[in-house]
């Protein structure tokens, strides 16, 4: 039994058993805490499916965008796509009050794909996920900047606020990551 005990210690030690997020990408290796709740998401848990991260805000121009991207979220989920929000405040169009951030996310735009607690994208205190879309694909210069990411965790596009999400580059992009062999 002391023998097991010990060879068991040192592969956890040596990170040969009980890494379950060894396969998980860099990118996606975070939990961060979901919008308006203590609650965290584990990101490991959309490895193998295709990402597009949006760093978004409720009173800017491209709010309504929360209504295209649920649509694109229901129009792929079941093919292996997820849509994840990021709220953030760096260019100053995001409520102080996560209630009210919750509010327009998930009562006026029926949001239904995960929502983060409001944070940095860019600079300095960037959310890890950010972190690495900025140094792959450069830090968004508004809100609503949509980062694609494949199944592997590799950073494949960054398209800027202005791409709706119904826009054929978008839609194209998408398709070619979900259609991707791993």
């Amino acid at each position: 039994m002391r023998r097991a005990l010990l060879v068991i210690l040192t592969l956890v030690l040596s990170g040969l058993y009980g890494t379950a997020n060894a396969a998980c990408p860099d990118i996606l290796n975070h939990a961060p805490r979901k919008l308006h709740s203590e609650q965290t998401l584990d990101l490991c848990q959309y490895s193998g499916k295709v990402i597009l991260a949006v760093n978004t805000a409720s009173q800017c121009g491209y709010t309504p965008q929360f209504k295209g991207l649920e649509a694109l979220y229901q129009r792929y989920k079941d093919e292996g796509l997820v849509v994840l929000g990021f709220p953030s405040d760096d260019f100053r169009q995001e409520f102080g009050n996560e209630e009210k951030t919750a509010g327009v996310c998930y009562i006026n735009y029926g949001v239904t794909f995960p929502v983060f607690a409001t944070s940095k994208v860019k600079g300095n205190g960037a959310n890890p996920v950010f972190v690495v879309l900025n140094e792959a694909k450069g830090a968004p210069s508004w809100n609503f900047n949509k980062y694609l990411i494949s199944k592997d965790g590799a950073v494949l596009e960054h398209f800027p606020a202005q791409t709706k999400p119904d826009d054929t580059a978008l839609i194209d992009a998408i398709e070619r990551a979900i259609n991707a062999a791993q």
